[in-house]
């Protein structure tokens, strides 16, 4: 169209245009590495009124945009964010990490819960993303995320992270049909959410289902991915034209069904060859990932050469090149400076080192 405005370049790649390199971000890039995030958490200890006060999360996103000049620029937020909007209200403690109380564990308190309003129970989402749209322009995406319904719902159920999972999928093989209740009330709130993310600005959503990959095949398939469907269904029926993607921590025995959920892209972690993911897959889905976070605790020649060898496996259509999780907190700043401007130039590096 003549006069429109350029399309970045990860929102290309993730609608599966062929580029000369891919496109790249961080999970985890706005955090606990970065010495401005740490100086601003010193100033505001409490992670709640950093994600929900608009001008200091609005900040946060951009402290690495502005640092490192990623392609993809995330909503600084949490998963559990929504929860309260329907009824259930959570704490984020530092250094112990989110508690419900009460966790949810009866009919009776899945029943008294409400569908969500993101307007009136979210209200600091859409000033954060229509200023993240403006500040970026077309240089960067910008990226949206929610939790998915297996994990928000092990949050709720556990109350608390937990090591095992023992509280919900006691549940989920004692008590299946108040489990799948609750997932399906929860798949409505995620996916209104995630709506309501793209009409404020989000040009891509992401979908973490960190918990799912505790799950084994079959369980993943009768508790997770039939609300992980739910949700991509209940978005692209509204939003047919924004990408989507998927990650879930562990996930190499159930690649194959993370595309089944109707997601665009799969975001790979470590664990796999992104070869074999690549192969596992199939052509016509796209990729994220998957360089260990680790990896940026190596040499400058040790992280380029796994970003070459990542991006050589990946090939060169539907790609998004970033780690298999979260940036670790201590990776040296220099080394992700160094990430960054590497991946830029893969195009130019490959055809050297081919």
């Amino acid at each position: 169209m003549a006069g429109s405005s350029p399309v970045p370049y990860l929102l290309r790649a993730a609608r599966g245009e062929k580029l000369e390199r891919p496109p790249v971000w961080m999970m985890r890039q706005a955090g606990r590495y970065m010495k401005v995030y740490r100086d601003l958490r010193d100033k505001y200890p409490s992670f709640r009124e950093r994600s929900e006060n608009p001008e200091i999360a609005i900040e946060i996103s951009l402290q690495p945009w502005r640092a490192f000049q990623p392609d993809g620029v995330i909503l600084f937020s949490d998963i559990l964010t929504p929860l309260p909007g329907i009824g259930i209200p959570f704490d984020i403690i530092e250094s112990r990490g989110p508690i419900i109380d009460p966790p949810i564990r009866t009919q009776e308190q899945i029943d008294k819960l409400y569908p969500l309003e993101p307007e009136e129970t979210m209200p600091f989402i859409r000033p954060i993303l229509e200023t993240l749209r403006q500040e970026v322009g077309t240089a960067s995406t910008v990226l949206g995320f929610v939790g998915a319904p297996w994990t928000l719902a092990a949050y709720a159920i556990e109350g608390k992270s937990s090591k095992d999972y023992t509280v919900i999928k006691g549940m989920a093989f004692r008590e299946p049909a108040m489990l799948h209740s609750f997932l399906a009330k929860i798949a409505d709130a995620i996916a209104r959410y995630a709506c309501y993310q793209i009409d404020c600005g989000a040009q891509v959503v992401q979908m973490f289902d960190s918990w799912a990959g505790q799950l084994s095949p079959q369980d993943y398939e009768t508790f997770a991915m039939p609300y992980q469907k739910q949700v991509v269904e209940q978005v692209k029926a509204a939003h047919p034209e924004t990408p989507m993607i998927l990650y879930i921590n562990g996930s190499s025995g159930i690649l194959e069904r993370m595309a089944m959920s109707g997601v665009d892209i799969v975001s790979v972690d470590w664990t796999v060859d992104m070869a074999e993911a690549r192969k596992r897959l199939g052509a016509n889905m796209g990729v994220q990932g998957n360089i260990d976070p680790c990896a940026l605790f190596g040499s400058h020649d040790f992280i380029r050469d796994r970003i070459l060898d990542t991006i050589r496996k990946a090939g060169n259509q539907g790609h998004i090149l970033n780690l298999g999780h979260g940036v670790l907190q201590g990776t040296p700043e220099e080394n992700v400076a160094f990430f960054f401007e590497t991946a830029k130039q893969a195009d130019k590096l490959l055809a050297v080192h081919s």
